[in-house]
């Protein structure tokens, strides 16, 4: 089977391909995707955070290190498990001493691409957002900053890294969540099918995950999901998130079953009434890894999560066999996960 170029153009049509696959500019540059993988010349990193092999390596020990909770028993990778494709396949992910959280823990890979964090994207950098669980009083439960720096402070291995790192007397929260942003940087899943499919060779796909693209657009999945991570059109400034109202067709059974309305949104961060239902469009890469779905976390299967997506976000029934071919497609979003072993740590 082939799809040449001219077809895949004439199938999707001009605009499309600019809508699905745009991806020039500042943050997101064209090694995003190329050449059948996901490269990191299109993070974005912020001039006053460099990335340096020493600081992706604190990062990465600061991640998976269990000491920067209340109890020592919860750690980034606790909810944003590597082995797990970057989340927990729970529906909300439990904290110290049992507690739980509200929503569901979206997938740490590929997050360097988001321009926003968080679902309600109240985070405008990962920087902002390493900092947030470490005092929730569900997640790792610290009381405060001071107490997480102090932890830290406590490790003479931990103090002599960070003099290396960023200069003397340097152990501070923002240096903290500077270094674990640092390794998140690197967190970058390549090789995709679907990226071999669209650079690479166009015998990549079978004829099913073929339709099930076309099923995806003429769904109007690419009004939300669209872009080189197919979350939203860059290039977007730091800060500024792609937001979408869900459900948009909140009267039917699915939105009612998995109670899709009972949380607020990005409302809950800013209070403003246009932002009630409003969610930051979570990536669709390696969709297929990370169950289950949505923001509270209640659906359980991809295939269901298509159905609600086409009916709670465009009003569409689709077919049975509409839904497996749209399933077969997300499977071609999923990449290889560069191996993470569990560092050693001070």
């Amino acid at each position: 089977m082939k799809f040449t170029a001219t077809a895949l153009a004439a199938f999707l049509g001009v605009s499309a391909i600019a809508l699905v696959f745009a991806q020039s500019g500042p943050g997101m540059g064209p090694t995003r995707g190329m050449g059948g993988g996901m490269g990191t010349g299109g993070v974005q990193v912020p001039a006053d955070n460099p990335i340096t092999p020493e600081k992706v390596a604190l990062g990465k020990q600061l991640y998976f290190d269990g000491r920067l909770s209340k109890d020592g028993t919860i750690s980034c990778n606790s909810c944003h498990n590597l082995a797990a494709a970057g989340a927990d396949n729970k529906a909300v992910s439990t904290g110290v001493g049992g507690a739980l959280g509200t929503r569901n823990s979206p997938t740490v890979w590929n997050a360097a691409f988001h321009s926003a964090q968080f679902w309600d994207g109240r985070a405008p950098s990962l920087e902002e957002q390493a900092k947030g669980p470490l005092i929730n009083p569900v997640e790792m439960a610290m009381p405060n900053f001071d107490a997480v720096v102090a932890r830290v402070k406590a490790i003479p291995g931990y103090v002599a890294q960070f003099d290396k790192v960023f200069g003397k007397n340097a152990v501070s929260i923002d240096n903290i969540a500077k270094a674990i942003a640092t390794y998140e940087r690197t967190l970058i899943s390549t090789n995709s099918r679907f990226d071999n499919f669209r650079f690479v060779d166009k015998n990549a796909l079978t004829q099913a995950e073929f339709d099930g693209f076309g099923t995806f657009r003429q769904s109007g999945c690419v009004q939300c999901h669209m872009g080189p991570d197919f979350a939203g059109p860059p290039p977007l400034a730091r800060g500024a998130g792609f937001y979408q109202k869900f459900p948009r067709f909140p009267d039917n059974a699915l939105v009612a079953q998995y109670k899709l309305l009972e949380d607020g949104g990005r409302f809950n961060a800013t209070k403003l009434e246009s932002d009630r239902h409003v969610y930051r469009v979570p990536t669709l890469r390696n969709v297929k890894e990370t169950a289950p779905y949505f923001h509270n976390g209640r659906v359980p299967t991809l295939d269901e999560a298509v159905k609600v997506c086409a009916k709670g976000g465009s009003n569409i029934d689709l077919s049975a066999g509409q839904v497996r071919s749209v399933v077969a497609f997300l499977g071609t979003l999923s990449g290889q996960f560069p191996e993470q072993k569990v560092p050693k740590l001070p």
